[in-house]
């Protein structure tokens, strides 16, 4: 895609107007629709919210993220930040504020959250990228974030089934799994 296509394609993309119940990402100058998630996936975020300190952390649901390096504004399940890096406002937050971005696969999201969302935020360079996982039980913890474009990459990949607590160090957080649901009905995939 040429520079022309991606600032159109930007522009498009934020003068969309969606349908109430429909989430749109813009990832790597794709426009990407999706139904609104399901209770499995609620319930795993409402349980890893409970867990980060609100005192030291935001925990934003619903928010963008500018990925300076990419044609891509992803709106990732969970964003933590520091209380005393966020800006004052905005839609995007600049993806050097954030710590920790938590997504939760779903029956249609198993690709992008694994392969091109790892790679977006990698490029990114947010420090740790947890994706929680309801339909093979497990979370896989990124972090070293390296290289750029379609190259990047997380350097460490850390896989904890549901049940076993997942440190996250950065926060100085050890995340219980134990309540987390698992997606019924759901063929097993073979990522990461």
């Amino acid at each position: 895609m040429t520079a022309v296509d991606e600032r159109r394609m930007t522009e498009l993309f934020e003068n969309l107007e969606v349908p109430e119940g429909i989430k749109i990402e813009l990832l790597r100058g794709e426009i990407v629709m999706m139904a609104g998630p399901d209770l499995v996936h609620n319930l795993i975020i409402e349980e890893v919210l409970d867990q980060i300190p609100r005192r030291k952390w935001h925990r934003l649901q619903t928010q963008d993220i500018d990925i300076l390096s990419e044609t891509s504004e992803p709106q990732p399940d969970l964003v933590v930040l520091e209380r005393d890096v966020t800006p004052d406002s905005g839609r995007l937050m600049p993806s050097a504020a954030v710590t920790m971005l938590v997504e939760v696969v779903s029956r249609t999201s198993i690709q992008r959250d694994y392969l091109l969302k790892r790679s977006i935020y990698a490029a990114g360079r947010v420090p740790v990228y947890l994706i929680i996982d309801p339909v093979m039980g497990q979370c896989v913890l990124l972090t070293e974030p390296a290289g750029s474009g379609d190259e990047a990459d997380y350097a460490v990949q850390r896989i904890t089934k549901f049940g076993d607590p997942v440190p996250l160090p950065l926060l100085d957080v050890e995340l219980a799994t134990g309540e987390f649901g698992t997606l019924k009905g759901v063929r097993p995939h073979r990522l990461p």
